[in-house]
C-alpha cells in the first residue's frame, strides 16, 4: 500500500528541544505526530544543546530563511580548565590549565569579542564543508581540517552567574552562523586559560522564544492514525505562517496595491502605501499588510515597491484570474 502523503498543514510550532536527539530527528518526530506533508526547522541545535527549535509546516517553510537570518539568544555554561576536541563536554580532552580567571578579568575581555561583526574560527566538529566533505567527518577520521576565520555577528555577551571558580554562565545575543562552542573556547583563551561548553540552551530565535515552546512530551506522539487524520485535532496549536516575519518592519498598503504585488507588479509608494514603521529607505525588507493580514515581503526599488516573497496568491481575493495592468 502506498504511503499517504500527509495533511496539508501550514504554520509554526516551537519545540523546546531536549538534550540528546538531533534537530532533524525532532522534526521527523513532530512531522509524524502532525501527519504533516512538509516540515523543516529554522536553525540547527547540536545534540547537546536544548531550547527553542522553530519547526515550519507547509507554506511556513518558505519563511525559514528569515528565521535563519534572525537574531538569536543563548545561555551557556563555560567550564574552565579543559579544552575538548568538540569544544563541548562530548569531546576528548586536548589540554588542561589550572588558571581560573576572576569575574573582573572575564568582564574585561568581553567587549573585544562582541559589539558587531567579529572573526570567529568555527569548531572542527561542525557541518561546514571542506573539499566536499563535512568537517566533522574529517575530524572523526583523525584528519581535523584547519578552518579559516569567518565573520560572525555577536551583539552582546553578558556574564550572568559564577556558580564556582570552574564555571561561568553567559547570555549571548547574536546573528546567523555564530558558534557558541567557538565563543566559549575564545572567552577562555582570552582569559589566559582553556575551556569548553558544558551546558547550552537557546532561549530565543527571531520572534520565537520559550514562552511559545512545547516539550516533546506535551505533543501526543501516540495519537492514533484515525485521530491524526483530522486536521482539527492537531497535537498542539500552530502559530501563523507570518509569525516568522514579525521582526521585519511593517508596511500597510491599499487592497489594490496588495493585489498588484501578489500579481508580481511594482506599485507606487505615493498611491498605495497607507503607513510604514519607519522610512522606506532605511530597511532592505518590509512586511506587507492589508489591514491586519500579512500578505508577504517587499522591497523598495527605484522608488517603487517590488514583491520579494508573497505568502498569498490571487485566491486571497477570491479571484480565478485577473489582469491588473
Amino acid at each position: 500500500m502506498a504511503r499517504k502523503r500527509g495533511q496539508e498543514i501550514n504554520g509554526w510550532l516551537v519545540l523546546d528541544k531536549p538534550l540528546g536527539p538531533t534537530s532533524t530527528s525532532m522534526v521527523n518526530k513532530v512531522r509524524w505526530a502532525f501527519d504533516a506533508r512538509k516540515a523543516g526547522h529554522g536553525g540547527t541545535l547540536d545534540p547537546l544543546a536544548s531550547g527553542v527549535l522553530p519547526i515550519a509546516f507547509g507554506r511556513a517553510t518558505s519563511t525559514i530563511p528569515y528565521i535563519m537570518d534572525a537574531t538569536k539568544r543563548y545561555r551557556f555554561t563555560l567550564c574552565f580548565g579543559e579544552s575538548r576536541t568538540t569544544d563541548d563536554r562530548e569531546g576528548d580532552v586536548l589540554a588542561r590549565s589550572s588558571h581560573r580567571p576572576t569575574d573582573e578579568m572575564i568582564r574585561s575581555i568581553l567587549p573585544a569579542l562582541c559589539g558587531g561583526v567579529v572573526m570567529q574560527v568555527p569548531p572542527v566538529f561542525s557541518a561546514l564543508r571542506v573539499g566536499g566533505q563535512r568537517a566533522y567527518d574529517l575530524a572523526r577520521r583523525g584528519r581535523p581540517p584547519e578552518l579559516p576565520p569567518r565573520p560572525a555577528r555577536i551583539d552582546s555577551i553578558t556574564l550572568i552567574d559564577r556558580p564556582d571558580q570552574d564555571h561561568a554562565v553567559f547570555e549571548v545575543q547574536s546573528g546567523k552562523g555564530v558558534y557558541m562552542r567557538s565563543l566559549a573556547r575564545d572567552i577562555a583563551l582570552a582569559c589566559g586559560t582553556v575551556g569548553h561548553i558544558s551546558v547550552l540552551r537557546r532561549t530565543k530565535c527571531g520572534p520565537f522564544d520559550l514562552s511559545h515552546a512545547y516539550s516533546i512530551e506535551q505533543i501526543a506522539l501516540d495519537k492514533s492514525a484515525e485521530t491524526r487524520d483530522k486536521a482539527d485535532a492537531l497535537p498542539a496549536p500552530l502559530l501563523d505562517v507570518a509569525t516568522a516575519l514579525a521582526d521585519i518592519p511593517a508596511l500597510a498598503v491599499t487592497t489594490a496595491g496588495g493585489r498588484a504585488l501578489i500579481y508580481g507588479q511594482t506599485v507606487s509608494v505615493s498611491h498605495h502605501v497607507v503607513s510604514a514603521s519607519g522610512r522606506l529607505e532605511d530597511h532592505p525588507l518590509w512586511r506587507v499588510l492589508i489591514g491586519e493580514h500579512v500578505i508577504g515581503l517587499c522591497r523598495l526599488e527605484e522608488g517603487r515597491l517590488k514583491a520579494v516573497r508573497m505568502l498569498e496568491n490571487h485566491l486571497f481575493f477570491g479571484e480565478k484570474d485577473v489582469d491588473y495592468s
